[in-house]
């Protein structure tokens, strides 16, 4: 049940973040953010003691390999173009970029944090 709500919760926070950031979003996003939260939290709960900000990056490279292969399948394979990142320096494909896996990063940061708070309080229950 946990990683159900992890999931929802993921997912509806992704689009609500897209919603206030670009203005739009669509069903893939929340998709790919409850996938996002799922894995940082089995990841993130397995590497309890590395240092906050390694646990941040680790939390990056996931949310931008999710970006990355949701891209590949809604993007490139689907063509519904939900996003493309060409203009953007330091892309790939369009699908992900340099700046936007930095913003992850500082994401990670509180979201490490709440992993953090949510797996003690399942520990005591």
């Amino acid at each position: 049940m946990l990683y159900v709500i992890l999931f929802v919760v993921g997912g509806c926070f992704y689009v609500v973040l897209e919603l206030f950031w670009r203005g739009r979003s669509h069903i893939s996003m929340a998709l790919a953010g409850g996938s996002c939260l799922v894995l940082l939290y089995g990841v993130l709960t397995y590497f309890p003691a590395l240092p906050l900000l390694v646990r941040a990056a680790v939390g990056a490279l996931i949310i931008t390999a999710v970006e990355f292969v949701t891209g590949a399948v809604v993007n490139v394979r689907m063509g519904l173009r939900v996003w493309d990142y060409s203009s953007l320096p330091y892309n790939c494909y369009g699908q992900i970029c340099l700046y936007y896996s930095l913003l992850w990063m500082l994401l990670c940061v509180p979201v490490a944090v709440l992993v953090d708070m949510v797996s003690g309080y399942v520990a005591r229950t």
